[in-house]
């Protein structure tokens, strides 16, 4: 099977699934090639060592990849995020269609919805089926993030990215989604439920693994003698980190949160913690993905939090799969799928996102947990990844449905 994988977010980035989907498809004997642009997220730069141009093409082991330039932008402004968005939708439509144009099957990561304009271009001149990976919900994500317009242009924007999300659903052969409750969201967003497909995510399995807690890790983390809870990653304005943090001053005298990451809310989050004046509260900033298995072993939970808001209720975070691999106890301050599978697992604990007193309870209690109780969650943790969540078991299934998508090439 030759599978066409279009991505605005590619290796070195630290977004996982495209390249990891590309090269396990490779290693089955399947022809991949890729159409992405340069390396740049989340900093909005492009990596050092790279440089934009046109005509550029590497491989890594069997899979090749097509660069095309594109606006580097992952700041708070949200005209540079949609010049980024935008540009990438333009420059791979005109590469499209030539580097993909022999494929029997096109895969393609959202967001961005851009994303689709090659594959749509490519689909319509050959009738090759598309399939279509939701990460997140649009628009809602966007008009909830802060930085999308509001009165008159805000309901304009609202309008077209709706009317976008429902002609690039209906494109697609099989809509892929991360849980069930955004199944149920997309097909009332105008997909057609018969091609909606969940797929639990994955992340890197290579480096999200138990590991032994080294003193180095435990230095970086300014690990004390007591209970120790890490967040990691998007320090964003969806991830509720001032609940975090007021549920931290409630408790100072019990435990410590470390905050691993950047992002577009590190600013805000850091005068919070200096007008709360507390010491239980640091920042160590982004880490390097090879770093992560020690930083997980070296704290004693996890803390995985988003806002209360309907869509973000189908939402899995990458850093709960994360702590799952890593076989690391989980506190769930969030609601919908993610919340329920730390429940019903037994991963963790779980309380109502966007409560700063409930969460600080369960940071009490988190303390109060014996060590060999934790060990267990961490175990109930790692056991539910494997069984549902790794690498292989997601290839599996997209295995099967870019397979049966692609028998489907040609026809209408």
């Amino acid at each position: 099977m030759r599978v066409g994988l279009v991505s605005q977010w590619y290796p070195p980035e630290g977004v996982f699934i495209p390249g990891n989907l590309a090269q396990q498809l490779a290693a089955r004997g399947h022809d991949v090639r890729v159409l992405t642009t340069y390396p740049s997220y989340p900093h909005g730069r492009v990596y050092p060592g790279w440089r934009q141009r046109w005509r550029h093409v590497e491989t890594h082991g069997p899979v090749a990849v097509r660069r095309v330039p594109a606006y580097p932008s992952h700041d708070t402004s949200a005209l540079r995020r949609a010049a980024s968005h935008l540009s990438f939708g333009v420059s791979s439509a005109l590469a499209g269609p030539r580097w993909l144009g022999g494929v029997d099957v096109m895969y393609v990561y959202h967001p961005p919805p851009t994303a689709i304009a090659a594959a749509a271009l490519v689909r319509a001149a050959r009738r090759t089926p598309i399939v279509l990976h939701v990460q997140d919900m649009w628009p809602e994500s966007v008009l909830q993030s802060g930085m999308s317009p509001t009165g008159l242009a805000g309901r304009v924007l609202a309008g077209g990215l709706r009317a976008l999300m429902r002609t690039t659903y209906q494109l697609a052969s099989a809509v892929v989604v991360i849980s069930p409750g955004m199944a149920d969201l997309v097909v009332e967003r105008g997909a057609d439920p018969a091609r909606v497909r969940v797929v639990w995510n994955w992340t890197d399995d290579t480096l999200f693994r138990p590991v032994p807690a080294t003193d180095a890790a435990r230095v970086t983390l300014g690990r004390r003698d007591r209970c120790t809870v890490m967040f990691t990653g998007n320090l964003g304005l969806l991830q509720g980190v001032d609940t975090a943090i007021r549920a931290a001053a409630a408790v100072r005298d019990r435990m410590d949160l470390v905050l691993v990451g950047s992002g577009a809310y590190e600013d805000e989050a850091r005068r919070l913690a200096a007008e709360l004046d507390v010491d239980n509260v640091r920042f160590v900033g982004r880490r390097a993905p090879g770093e992560m298995a020690d930083l997980y072993a070296a704290a004693d939970w996890q803390l995985v939090c988003l806002r209360d808001l309907p869509a973000l209720r189908g939402t899995v975070p990458s850093k709960l799969q994360a702590a799952l691999a890593c076989g690391a106890p989980v506190i769930a301050a969030l609601a919908g799928d993610a919340a329920a599978l730390v429940a019903s697992t037994g991963a963790g604990l779980v309380c109502r996102p966007g409560n700063w007193a409930a969460l600080a309870e369960r940071f009490r209690q988190a303390a109060e947990t014996p060590a060999a109780d934790r060990a267990a969650m961490g175990e109930r943790a790692r056991r539910a990844y494997q069984e549902r969540m790794c690498v292989r078991v997601g290839v599996d299934q997209f295995e099967d449905i870019l397979t049966k998508a692609a028998a489907r090439k040609g026809r209408p």
